[in-house]
């Protein structure tokens, strides 16, 4: 059967900031700039979830993307949408929430629960021109 690969975009706003906190307020902004804003700022992630597998014969299907659709809310959006990362997501208490960061937890939340069988891909905007991809490796 071939493989296919489907896509869900969903979107999520939260605020985040930047830091080390080993460093000096200096280093920080040295390193971080804008980003290390002690008040934090925002961002409109955008967020596409990628899956990749065989056809399923009976269905037409690689996956319900009704499913999957629930999984990246419940999973990612009620998580995250409206939060300050920093403060309110337990991943990044000492995490620092950075795009890359924020892609590999996210991937690491879906892997549990969508079917080992399924290939999946994470991309993240946090800005339009800025993103990240990221597949378990």
């Amino acid at each position: 059967m071939p493989k296919v690969t489907v896509h869900r975009k969903a979107h999520f706003n939260a605020a985040h900031r930047l830091f080390n906190p080993n460093w000096s307020d200096e280093k920080n902004a040295e390193i971080f700039g804008k980003c290390s804003n002690p008040n934090y700022h925002g961002h409109n992630y955008e967020l596409i979830v990628s899956l990749t597998g065989e056809i399923n014969k009976e269905t037409g299907y690689v996956y319900d993307l009704g499913r999957l659709k629930h999984i990246i809310k419940t999973e990612i959006e009620d998580a995250f949408d409206h939060k300050n990362l920093n403060i309110e997501v337990p991943e990044f208490k000492k995490l620092n929430p950075s795009v890359e960061n924020i892609a590999v937890v996210a991937y690491n939340k879906l892997r549990k629960i969508v079917e080992e069988e399924y290939d999946i891909e994470i991309t993240l905007y946090e800005t339009p021109r800025n993103f990240v991809t990221y597949s378990g490796e």
